[in-house]
């Protein structure tokens, strides 16, 4: 289905949703009472990733071709058409390569296939071309950190090949002498995320090999130029595919201390002092030989360079690189490489709606981590904001449910790459996982029946909601990988396709309204208006001007709108929250404004002369 057609409204040609209701809403944007509008500028050519709404499908979730409870690839292929509706113009699949599925799917045994329970490759190669033909791009999740210990590689290099010998970090174990005996240890206290050591010991190599994550993901060793060049010959592989770019896992930990640079021998990290630690437990030691050392940012420069140099020689648009790189502000930045963002990754992630806000932030929280963002980031790179993914609680549960009209709007509206989970559009929440239900590798190792909760993610993967038959339309089997969220009945697609007023019709709304060059090239000014509420409006000269208004607070709140700077009343309202008593199309014209919990309003107003 074409997401948007080309109409003719008052003389004026603009972009209509195809979906009938967000329609309705579109041409409320560009009504014929609208005053002609004053001249405007010429307005740079964005490339299609600089202001794209990039959509993260969990493969396993998403959709059940086959009825084994597990998703797949022709399950994607069958809802390609959601994403354009949808108004979303990228997709990237959580990891597809085939794997054991400790970590499901971050635990890859071979970089060059299919995971079986996903299908096989011209399941792949059909899911790219059908696509493309619809306009969206497709990108891989690609782990560079580590391999599975079921690999060729790791078992090549265990059993001492030589050409594999140095592919993972080996080291030999430190022998104490105990009195009666000598004891075997690891060579340092370094922590596995997941817990315990981030040594194993390897009966076959009589060595101890590094594992920063879970014990069947062996680290390579960025330090062997043939672990560089094979993780090039895996990208072009999947670039000569087609494939338009990668998101790459855990990049902070691509590098390790190095034993030469400390007397011949691995370095024990600091000790964090934190009592409520044991020395197996993740926090118990401060990762300054094991994260974010600098040697990696080279690295991934060079793996921009690899697809820049892709592009100029193979044509076609370009390939992009996008970093998880959860870090200090400071050290996610060098991700960016330089001012224009040329150097580095296209952009690393932005995860600070997740890890500096909560439902206990006000309006100033909101401003600052947004405007943190803006201020550190280099000033020719590109912004990307992201709510919610597969390692976190889901928007609406890690927020509050009647905050996900606003976070959406909020999203959709900030400059930049606007990143959405597979369920915001809907406002899935998390689902409930019994520990006897837990399959996360990360919940097993480091919790027990009475504190698994603590470091589960399942609950933010359980399957998406397309209805309320069984299995919420996700399967046609009952038991599925993960148990089908209780609330599928209350929250699903299609109900919200018919209902007139909804999560998803909002959704739709506003990334029909991220097509105005307002948003794509506007300016921005963001403050708080009170305690609990906050301004967003942009603004680009001739141009209609577009502004949320944002109560995160817990109570009703009323503010004064003449404090937005440049917004003259009247306003029209574009959209506003399921919840809210002001209707789409309405005119504001007083500046006193009354917001529910959690209510936002998106406002338009008239052409500005300047800027």
């Amino acid at each position: 289905m074409k997401l948007t057609r080309e109409v003719c409204i008052g003389g004026t040609v603009v972009l209509v949703c195809g979906i009938v209701a967000a329609g309705i809403a579109w041409a409320l944007l560009r009504s014929l009472d609208d005053l002609p509008p004053p001249s405007r500028q010429t307005l740079p050519v964005l490339d299609w990733w600089e202001h794209c709404v990039l959509y993260q499908v969990y493969t396993r979730s998403f959709k059940d071709s086959d009825g084994d409870g597990i998703g797949d690839l022709k399950g994607i292929i069958d809802e390609l058409d959601h994403f354009v509706d949808s108004g979303v113009e990228a997709i990237w699949l959580s990891p597809i390569f085939e794997s054991p599925m400790v970590d499901f799917g971050y635990d890859i045994s071979n970089y060059y296939d299919i995971h079986h329970e996903y299908g096989n490759m011209k399941d792949f190669e059909d899911l790219l071309r059908k696509a493309h033909v619809l306009g969206l791009k497709v990108l891989l999740d690609i782990v560079p950190n580590h391999a599975s210990i079921e690999s060729e590689y790791f078992q090549n290099s265990e059993a001492d090949e030589p050409e594999y010998r140095d592919y993972f970090v080996w080291a030999e174990p430190v022998w104490t002498d105990m009195g009666n005996e000598t004891i075997r240890q690891p060579p340092s206290n370094w922590v596995s995320l997941f817990g315990g050591s981030a040594w194993e010991w390897s009966e076959v190599r009589q060595k101890y090999y590094l594992h920063q994550f879970a014990v069947e993901q062996a680290d390579f060793n960025f330090r062997n130029p043939a672990v560089m060049d094979e993780i090039i010959n895996i990208m072009k592989y999947w670039l000569d595919k087609g494939v338009d770019g990668f998101r790459l896992d855990a990049l902070p930990y691509l590098v390790e201390a190095y034993p030469e640079d400390f007397n011949g021998s691995y370095p024990d990290e600091p000790l964090s002092g934190i009592s409520k630690f044991s020395s197996n437990q993740l926090g118990y030691t401060i990762p300054i030989h094991t994260k974010d050392l600098l040697e990696l940012y080279d690295i991934v420069y060079e793996w921009r360079k690899f697809v820049d140099d892709y592009k100029i020689k193979n044509g076609g648009d370009t390939r992009v690189l996008f970093s998880e790189a959860y870090a200090n502000i400071s050290m996610t930045m060098l991700y960016y490489g330089d001012e224009d963002g040329s150097l580095g990754t296209h952009f690393p992630f932005n995860f600070g709606f997740i890890t500096d806000l909560s439902d206990k932030s006000d309006a100033r929280d909101f401003v600052y981590t947004i405007l943190k963002w803006l201020t550190y980031k280099p000033s020719g790179s590109v912004a990307n904001w992201v709510f919610g993914n597969h390692d976190n609680k889901r928007m609406a549960s890690r927020f509050r449910d009647d905050m996900v009209d606003g976070l959406n709007a909020l999203n959709l509206m900030l400059p930049g790459v606007a990143v959405t989970y597979q369920g915001e559009e809907i406002g899935m929440r998390d689902g409930y996982v019994s520990w006897q239900d837990t399959v996360d590798v990360e919940a097993r190792n480091r919790g027990n029946n009475d504190t698994y909760l603590q470091y589960t993610r399942d609950p933010a993967r359980t399957p998406f909601h397309w209805n309320d038959d069984m299995s919420a339309g996700f399967s046609t089997n009952e038991n599925t990988w993960l148990p089908i969220a209780d609330d599928y009945t209350e929250i699903n697609l299609a109900q919200q396709r018919e209902s007139d007023t909804s999560h998803y019709k909002v959704y739709q709304t506003l990334t029909c309204l991220r097509k105005e060059p307002t948003l794509s090239h506007g300016l921005y000014d963001i403050n708080t208006l009170s305690r609990e509420t906050f301004y967003l409006i942009r603004r680009l000269k001739g141009h209609d001007s577009y502004t949320l208004v944002f109560n995160v607070g817990e109570e009703e709140d009323e503010v004064d709108l003449s404090r937005i700077p440049q917004l003259e009343l009247p306003a029209r309202v574009v959209t506003a929250s399921v919840f809210s008593e002001v209707m789409e199309g309405k005119s504001i014209n007083q500046s006193n404004l009354t917001l529910r919990p959690g209510e936002a309003l998106v406002l338009k107003t008239s052409p500005v002369t300047d800027c």
